[in-house]
């Protein structure tokens, strides 16, 4: 594929992999900002200013001044330092029994807090929800019950509100949902948004998170103990062959 020539400044081609490959140093959250046409072009515009002034610089001997030399120091020191870091830690890895060796000895880290799925129907006075009770004991079903009678949005999947942990509903309705018989409509019960009949369609217990969902959480973490442990021991390894004293 033929790397086409966007700008020459000075016989320095600028070209479109130049452009991606500085599109590719910023953060993933502002790359899309040059998607368009008129982004890349700014962008452009942008490397052209730099590599004017870089011209400019060398036309004045600029890399010739003492802080340059000094930048340039810094930025090798710098660069080398990471380069080395990356080496030391390239071998740190995690295999598949270690994480699940440490997801069946800490299995108490990855619980999960018990769940309610319910429906409900919603109305203003307690005698209404009453008399809706009465027509779903008589056999009217809770979810044309809630399409017909309810005043919340859930009326349109038949009162459902799916399911929930404990801490997401006001504190009147959460106790009913983690008490009531499973299949069992609730009396009315009063919230700050009026009269609930609430039913229980599946509760689940605390329970842990199984080991796939928690997987790539326990790798990370396994793999930066390890890093951290051999970059430290390096260090260790390291203060007894070079002098180091602390002033």
């Amino acid at each position: 594929m033929v790397d086409k020539v966007l700008a020459i400044v000075n016989g320095n081609e600028l070209t479109e992999r130049d452009l991606e490959y500085t599109i590719s140093k910023f953060p993933p959250e502002r790359r899309g900002m040059f998607s368009t046409e008129a982004g890349k072009k700014q962008l452009l515009d942008q490397m052209v200013s730099f590599e004017l002034i870089y011209l400019y610089g060398k036309e004045n001997n600029l890399d010739k001044e003492e802080s340059y030399i000094a930048s340039l120091k810094n930025a090798e020191k710098e660069i080398l330092t990471q380069v080395s870091i990356s080496k030391v830690l390239k071998d740190a890895e995690v295999t598949d029994e270690e994480a699940n060796k440490y997801y069946n000895e800490h299995k108490g880290e990855f619980k999960k807090g018990a769940l309610a799925t319910t429906k409900h129907i919603l109305v203003d006075s307690e005698e209404k929800a009453l008399d809706i009770k009465n027509e779903i004991d008589g056999g009217l079903s809770f979810e044309d019950a809630a399409k017909k009678y309810s005043s919340c949005p859930s009326k349109e999947k038949g009162g459902d509100l799916g399911e929930f942990p404990r801490g997401a509903m006001v504190k009147e309705f959460e106790n009913a949902a983690f008490s009531l018989p499973i299949g069992s409509v609730s009396s009315p019960v009063k919230t700050q948004f009026g009269y609930h009949l609430i039913l229980v369609t599946e509760r689940k217990d605390d329970n842990a998170s199984s080991f796939e969902e928690v997987k790539g959480t326990i790798c990370n973490n396994l793999l930066q103990q390890k890093q951290s442990q051999i970059y430290f021991d390096k260090i260790e390894e390291l203060k007894r062959i070079y002098n180091v004293e602390m002033k």
